[in-house]
């Protein structure tokens, strides 16, 4: 048992990306591990002999980074997407792949909220000015119409899609969504199920929280935009990919009342080519949805799976079939 317990604790795990400490403390406490970047020196040595690799956002897992680890058992993602590791990949070499998929979900829902606020209600701050300056500013940022007087579109009614709904509900807008299942009534928060089509067709403000299929690259594309309202809101917190950059650009310059607010980029970070830059109807923003101490802890947790596999245990939250 003793001998079983040593080869067990001898086993290596590399961490890319940062983990909360807490977690991070756990984990070394079971094995070895090392905190080393990808493309950091001496990465390759370490994957080489490693058992298990933790990552994150920016650490990407294919079939050329498998071939240089011939002792990996398990990558564990410290987050909700997959999009940047290979799942046919790793289970053609029989390495499981966990994540923690609701790590995250209130500090989205939370995020995109403020996103739609900043949008629809504008604010400023103020000191003291004149009784003229006063009154300009305050008819200046009077909003055009109320959220209650609007309809959202959410464009895939997942964990974070139903959530979203919920809170919408409860502020009075009229709530439709798309998504491929059919969603129990009792989870759509009174949100009506309409085809991809007549959501762009109908949404004042659209909210994108589709999964990292492979069919869902470029999913928001030209003839979605051709579709949608004039004065529409875009928001897109859920992944880069999901929106086509160039087809967005030329519909917010050609529709000047429409806005688009991205928290996602591809690539991140984004060049200097980047088609969105420049445009005064599109806000940028640095992938900011699940920055919160709360969901960064969260997710530094999927070090649990990544024991877990080691000891030759099921993980709680392996990679979801269908993104494969």
């Amino acid at each position: 048992m003793a001998a079983s317990l040593l080869r067990v604790n001898r086993q290596l795990v590399i961490q890319t990306e940062h983990l909360d400490a807490a977690p991070a403390a756990w984990l070394s406490e079971r094995c070895e591990l090392v905190r080393k970047g990808a493309d950091e020196h001496g990465f390759s040595e370490l994957l080489a002999r490693a058992d298990g690799l933790v990552i994150r956002t920016y650490t990407t897992v294919d079939g050329q980074m498998l071939a240089g680890a011939p002792q990996l058992k398990v990558v564990g993602r410290a987050g909700v997407g997959l999009d940047n590791v290979d799942l046919a990949a790793c289970a053609a070499r029989g390495v499981t792949v966990c994540n923690t998929p609701d790590a995250n979900s209130t500090a989205v829902v939370e995020y995109v909220l403020a996103l739609m606020l900043d949008a629809l209600r504008p604010r400023v701050g103020v000191g003291a000015v004149s009784a003229a300056e006063w009154k300009r500013l305050r008819a200046e940022n009077q909003a055009a119409r109320q959220l209650s007087e609007m309809t959202l579109g959410i464009w895939g009614m997942g964990r974070i899609g139903t959530r979203v709904a919920r809170v919408a509900a409860s502020l009075g807008m009229r709530v439709l969504y798309s998504d491929l299942l059919e969603i129990p009534a009792e989870r759509r928060w009174g949100a009506e199920p309409v085809s991809a089509a007549e959501l762009c067709a109908r949404a004042d403000v659209l909210t994108v929280h589709v999964d990292g299929r492979r069919s869902n690259r470029r999913l928001v594309g030209a003839a979605a935009f051709a579709g949608m309202k004039k004065d529409v809101l875009l928001i897109n917190a859920a992944r880069g990919f999901i929106v086509d950059a160039a087809a967005l650009a030329a519909f917010l310059r050609g529709n000047s009342a429409a806005r688009a607010v991205l928290d996602v980029h591809e690539p991140e970070p984004f060049p200097a080519d980047y088609p969105l830059l420049g445009l005064p109807n599109a806000r940028l923003l640095p992938h900011l949805a699940s920055c919160t101490a709360t969901a960064q802890a969260n997710m530094s947790w999927v070090v649990r799976d990544v024991w877990r596999v080691l000891t030759g245990e099921p993980p709680e939250f392996p990679a979801a079939p269908e993104l494969q």
